[in-house]
This record gives structure tokens, C-alpha cells and sequence, in this order.
């Protein structure tokens, strides 16, 4: 019997200089999620079969790079500026292969900087920047973790303010909590307070009981902490 090859090529059309090129994909019958963090982040059973590794699609021609979720719609302007800012400065490389964390961190910058040229969705930026915070917590680099979970939360907020997350699989309960979780795991208590309390507010609203019961920890964990803290101090 043959065996299946857990990453296959997917085949691409880059939608800036309209090459074709293959990019990398997991299998999701080989993706084994163990747990999750508090902010989402999966824990896979293994780190090689990561599919945050294989999100975004770097063209190697022109440097474009940009995932499934982006919208196709360029407005004006955009592709002109993608052209001078990206493709104009691009080095052939290519990113089809197995990737590293390393690798994918690379990737996800790059699909950050062609987003904001193009000026993608706030919750669409906030997913790369989330990503590349788990991506740095693999690693153990605190600093740019904690820069990032800043990133991603305040894209976050501004797509909450925006409702540009409305159509897409984050809902209002969901993108309240992450917003607080992200306050509380960069050190804004206050903030973060605030937000799991709009979360915990909406338990009679909502069907995502789970995520509303996580919220309630949270917010019990902040007090547990400032308990300690006012303990320690007198």
C-alpha cells in the first residue's frame, strides 16, 4: 500500500503577476490537535505538522503573499503600490518547500506588510499577527511574543469597533474574549477586565457558553493575582 505523504502542493495563481506556483499544505487527517492555550493557540502533537506553518502563500515570482481568507478585491491603488513596495524589491525565493518556524514567520510578515498595503480587513491582520505570537512562543522569544499578542490585540479592537469581523467564523463573544486575553497576557489588567466583563455580560445572549465560562476564569484569575499581589505588598 502506498503511503500518503502528510504535506502535498497545492497549486497557485498569484494574483499580482498571474504566475502559477505550488505551495505547501498539510493533510488534515494528520492534523492532531493535543490542547488549546487560552488564546486559541493549538498545541499539535507535533511541531513538523503544524498547519500555521502552511497558511500563507508566497508567490516566488513577485513576492505577494496572502492566505485563503484574504478578500480578493484589490482596491484602487493597491495593486500599484503592491507592485512598487513588494514586487519591485523582491529576491527570488521560495517558500514552497517543508517550512521552518522560521520560514513561516517570514511569511507571515510578509502577508502582514502586502495586507496593509492593500488594506485588508482589521481581523484579517490581527490573525497574522496572533499567529506569528504563537509562532514566537514555540520558540520560547518572550519579547517578540508579548509584541505581537500587542499587535494582534489592537487589530482586534479596531475590527470590533469597525464590525469588520461580521461574515466571517469570529464572532462578537469570541473576539471580546481574545481581546481581554491578549490585555491580560501583555499586562494590561485593566483592559482586559473590562473586556471579559463585556463577554461574561452576554451569557444570556449567547450559545458559546464555553467561551463565556472562559472568560469567567480569566476575569476570577486577574483577581486571584491582584489578591497575591496586594498580599505580598502589606
Amino acid at each position: 500500500m502506498t503511503q500518503i505523504d502528510p504535506i502535498y502542493d497545492k497549486q497557485c495563481t498569484c494574483k499580482i503577476c498571474n504566475n502559477a506556483f505550488t505551495t505547501k499544505k498539510l493533510r488534515s487527517k494528520f492534523i492532531k490537535v493535543k490542547s488549546y492555550d487560552t488564546d486559541f493557540c493549538p498545541i499539535y502533537s507535533s511541531e513538523e505538522l503544524n498547519p500555521i506553518l502552511y497558511n500563507v502563500n508566497v508567490c516566488p515570482h513577485c513576492g505577494f503573499s496572502s492566505t485563503d481568507d484574504c478578500a480578493p478585491y484589490f482596491p484602487p491603488g493597491a495593486i500599484d503600490e503592491i507592485q512598487e513596495k513588494v514586487c519591485a524589491q523582491w529576491a527570488l525565493h521560495d517558500y514552497g518547500e517543508k517550512r521552518t518556524i522560521q520560514d513561516a514567520i517570514k511569511t507571515y510578515k510578509l502577508a502582514v506588510y502586502c495586507c496593509l498595503l492593500k488594506k485588508e480587513k482589521h481581523i484579517i491582520v490581527a490573525g497574522f499577527y496572533v499567529r506569528l505570537a504563537w509562532l514566537y512562543r514555540i520558540l520560547e522569544n518572550v519579547e517578540q511574543e508579548q509584541r505581537f499578542m500587542n499587535l494582534a490585540m489592537n487589530d482586534y479592537l479596531n475590527s470590533y469597533m469597525a464590525d469588520d469581523f461580521k461574515g466571517t467564523q469570529m464572532s462578537e463573544v469570541k473576539i471580546l474574549y481574545l481581546i481581554g486575553e491578549l490585555a491580560r497576557r501583555t499586562h494590561k489588567r485593566d483592559q482586559a477586565v473590562k473586556y471579559f466583563s463585556k463577554v461574561i455580560e452576554q451569557q444570556n445572549r449567547s450559545v458559546e457558553s464555553g467561551i463565556i465560562d472562559m472568560a469567567r476564569e480569566r476575569w476570577h484569575d486577574i483577581r486571584a493575582d491582584k489578591h497575591t499581589e496586594n498580599v505580598t505588598t502589606t
